[in-house]
């Protein structure tokens, strides 16, 4: 296996394969079940197997997938989404968050005739040879423009614009900081302010990689909150509960740059991904998904920091609720955290030790209150082999 899903960069305890999902919880091939807290990396955020959207997708399948053009469900899923992303007057489909966060690169590109993109250090923008974090097979030249700064420093982001000069073609920024391993930070709304003035003082596009929040944090983008506006937005895993698609949001004015560049894909006009998505989209909004990702997240992380004081253990629990990330303070080589990861295993939550976790609708109370006992087993997993830190 490769990509995040290699089991050769996981604990052996970790199963491979997997048989079946209902809602908030996944089985492996030899029958165990787990409360899913990754949700397969992101996708699923109403919860497996979704009846709406398995319905929607048996709909359309029926009519047809892989057709010689998109069926109208590409126009209705368009309209849906334009409506409800405020920064979004056009939209365009690809299949993975890389081909969305490469297409902006693209278009920002085409629409400035300039070289340079500035990203944060550490931070994950997908498996291209720009931007993947494993530099085997790429060569220097694939990142040849360009240009890092610290996430969050102000100071450290205009360096980087002044090296860049007027060979400035944009910014692409996570709404949040989040890299493999390292405590989560969310981002300061003063340095997203800033960020958004200097693009507009340059004639620079701000791009917002929205592939792992999209649709968690907001209905719509995931700076509308802090009132920040992007020019391009890549979109995909929460954007079809698990089905393959992904997009690119702009504004009116780059219209024209998106249509000059070439992007395509044989599978990318698949109609079922698309109804799917349409499915989820108004579903997130009739039930309020949002709202129910954060009360769940909010009810998981007040019980992790409860079991972590009363078992005299010192952690960080970091970034949103709906998107957590634990760590041990001192554990370096995450061997606390890798324990505490087969410990919850063991007691039936599948959760990464690297990697942020994720909420969907399907974890209710009851839910989260089964995966807080797993948790407390595992706290006292690491309590027992490590003793208290």
């Amino acid at each position: 296996m490769y990509g995040h899903q290699a089991i050769r960069n996981m604990s052996p305890a970790y199963p491979q394969f997997f048989r079946a999902a209902e809602g908030a919880l996944i089985t492996d091939v030899d029958g165990n079940e787990y409360v899913d807290l990754m949700c397969s990396w992101g996708p699923i955020v109403l919860g497996h197997r979704d009846p709406v959207v398995t319905q929607a997708v048996r709909e359309q399948m029926e009519k047809g997938d892989c057709l010689d053009g998109p069926g109208p469900v590409l126009v209705d899923l368009a309209e849906a989404l334009v409506d409800a992303i405020d920064d979004a007057d056009w939209i365009l489909f690809g299949k993975n968050g890389t081909d969305a966060t490469t297409a902006c690169l693209t278009i920002a590109r085409a629409h400035t005739s300039r070289a340079v993109v500035l990203v944060a250090r550490g931070v994950y923008h997908g498996a291209a040879p720009w931007c993947s974090p494993v530099p085997a097979g790429t060569l220097p030249s694939d990142r040849a423009a360009m240009g890092y700064f610290e996430y969050n420093d102000q100071a450290d982001f205009d360096r980087a614009v002044e090296a860049a000069g007027s060979d400035l073609a944009g910014v692409m920024l996570t709404p949040f900081r989040h890299v493999e391993g390292e405590d989560q930070e969310l981002v300061d709304v003063e340095f997203a302010r800033h960020v958004r003035r200097r693009c507009d003082e340059l004639d620079a596009l701000l791009i917002l990689d929205d592939v792992r929040c999209g649709f968690r944090f907001a209905h719509g983008g995931s700076w509308e909150p802090i009132g920040v506006s992007s020019d391009l937005s890549a979109w995909s895993k929460a954007i079809a509960n698990g089905y393959p698609l992904a997009a690119v949001t702009g504004r009116e004015s780059l219209r024209d740059a998106a249509s000059a560049v070439f992007l395509t894909g044989s599978f990318w006009m698949n109609s079922t991904p698309m109804a799917a998505a349409l499915a989820t989209i108004r579903r997130l909004d009739a039930i309020d998904g949002v709202s129910l990702m954060q009360r769940a997240g909010a009810r998981l992380r007040a019980g992790v920091l409860t079991q972590a004081a009363d078992s005299g253990l010192t952690i960080a629990y970091t970034g949103p609720d709906v998107m957590p990330y634990m760590t041990f303070a001192g554990d370096v080589h995450h061997e606390r955290m890798t324990r505490f990861a087969e410990a919850a295993l063991a007691s039936g939550v599948y959760l990464h030790p690297k990697h942020n976790w994720f909420m969907s609708c399907a974890m209710d109370d009851a839910v989260i209150d089964r995966a807080l006992r797993a948790t407390e087993q595992a706290f006292a997993a690491v309590r027992r082999h490590f003793g208290p830190r």
